[in-house]
């Protein structure tokens, strides 16, 4: 049976299991689990398929697309990769992925390859702090500019789109806030632009996929050009392994690669291996049921009288309620609002909202059974957090009030607990306030 006939018969989340029926990286027809590969270096029969390989490699015609690779050394390829960016590519409807050693590796690699120096990113305001630090400390030093914006506002966006701008960056749900950036509307109004321009000069819009995972939204199919993810979060679901991908057109796959074996951020087989195996088979059972409990959560500290507000796309408070339905779908077509959210406490001012955040966080940290204070995400455990003195303390205080964050805010990324025991370690948590 062909692999086009199993994906018009079989739905994504089975394919999501089982992968491809038969993969040209590797023949493993006779595993039920493809196995793992450990060899850094592989056996070459002579110097002229050595040299055959090196000319293959990242040099994709019509012929060497569809036969085997000659495998050389794991920096430019190996079996447990290139399986999983096979899946990784279908799970988020793209035509290519290549991976990398963490998600910072893949961003790294991505606006890497989109931009030169003397050219210029467009970023929203808020994100991660370590992507923060990226553009903000080290593209100055390579002469690529970086506009932070609110990209919640599109006519400033499109004021701010210069012959320079070569790239459109941000997060959808934003880390830590949970707002989203309207993909289809950005891609519309880049399209636009773009037909104004040469190919060469093309804005390419990426999105940084990590919170949603490709179960609850598929920027591609909403007209993104890049999906990034850190695989370390949702899609590697355990938190055992580090590991990030690039997700794209199959055009830019050998600039990708290229920039992977040179500037080194290699995944290494052992960490595809659990993504592949493990990650990826689970993502459809453990997001649905996470999605479930948030939810509950929600609504509970909604209701609760020392919270100020609660952030999460799946509740009809939340600001963008609507454009969070039509966005955020799963593989069926449902409303899937994904597995965090943002709170903040009531308070008397920032200082005594960053207070009182700490103290919840501290008690948690020393008490709770079912939450654990870590800076992760996409976990089977429930992991929470203070953004403001942890993921985000590279953006100054001053700085996190003006890019929408609260001093005290609150990140819960939940796992697979039964609700009420979560709910239970925040209710005690809280009563210290």
């Amino acid at each position: 049976m062909s692999d086009e006939k199993n994906k018009d018969r079989y739905t994504k989340e089975t394919h999501l299991i089982y992968g491809q029926a038969h993969s040209k990286k590797w023949d493993y027809d006779h595993h039920v689990v493809p196995p793992i590969t450990s060899s850094a270096t592989y056996r070459l029969d002579s110097a002229q398929r050595g040299a055959q390989g090196f000319v293959e490699f990242a040099h994709t015609t019509e012929e060497t697309k569809n036969k085997e690779p000659i495998l050389i050394y794991d920096r430019l390829g190996e079996p447990n990769k290139d399986i999983l960016e096979e899946n990784l590519a279908y799970a988020e409807s793209g035509e290519c992925a290549v991976t990398f050693a963490c998600g910072m590796a893949a961003i790294s690699g991505v606006l890497g390859v989109l931009a030169r120096s003397g050219e210029d990113i467009i970023a929203h305001r808020t994100m991660y702090g370590c992507t923060y630090s990226l553009f903000t400390n080290w593209y100055p030093r390579y002469n690529i500019s970086v506009q932070l914006l609110n990209l919640h506002d599109l006519d400033m966006l499109r004021s701010a789109i210069k012959p320079e701008t070569r790239v459109i960056y941000f997060e959808s749900p934003v880390n830590p806030t949970l707002t989203l950036i309207d993909i289809g509307g950005i891609a519309e109004m880049t399209k636009q632009i773009n037909e104004t321009r040469p190919e060469e000069e093309h804005i390419r819009i990426v999105v940084d996929n990590t919170f949603a995972t490709p179960y609850c939204q598929r920027p591609l199919e909403l007209g993104a050009d890049f999906v990034v993810h850190s695989l370390t979060k949702g899609i590697g679901g355990f938190g055992t392994d580090m590991g990030g991908v690039v997700i794209g057109p199959e055009k830019y796959r050998d600039m990708l690669l290229l920039y992977r074996k040179d500037f080194g951020g290699v995944l290494s087989p052992k960490a595809a291996w659990p993504v592949l195996v493990y990650g990826l088979p689970t993502l459809s059972l453990r997001v649905q049921r996470q999605i479930q409990t948030t939810m509950e959560i929600a609504e509970h500290l909604e209701q609760h009288p020392k919270v100020k507000a609660v952030s999460y796309p799946g509740l009809p408070s939340f600001p963008q309620y609507d454009l969070a339905q039509k966005q955020m779908r799963n593989y069926e077509g449902a409303f899937a609002p994904g597995t965090l959210m943002y709170f903040t406490l009531k308070s008397d001012s920032p200082q005594d909202s960053r207070d009182r955040g700490e103290k919840v966080i501290n008690y948690v940290a020393d008490n709770a059974y079912a939450i654990t204070l870590a800076v992760s995400l996409g976990h089977t455990r429930t992991l929470i957090e203070h953004p403001g003195s942890m993921t985000h303390s590279a953006i100054p205080a001053e700085e996190q009030v003006q890019r929408g964050m609260d001093p005290g805010g609150i990140r819960l990324s939940i796992g697979i607990e039964r609700p009420e025991d979560i709910i239970q370690d925040l209710d005690e948590a809280l009563s210290q306030i």
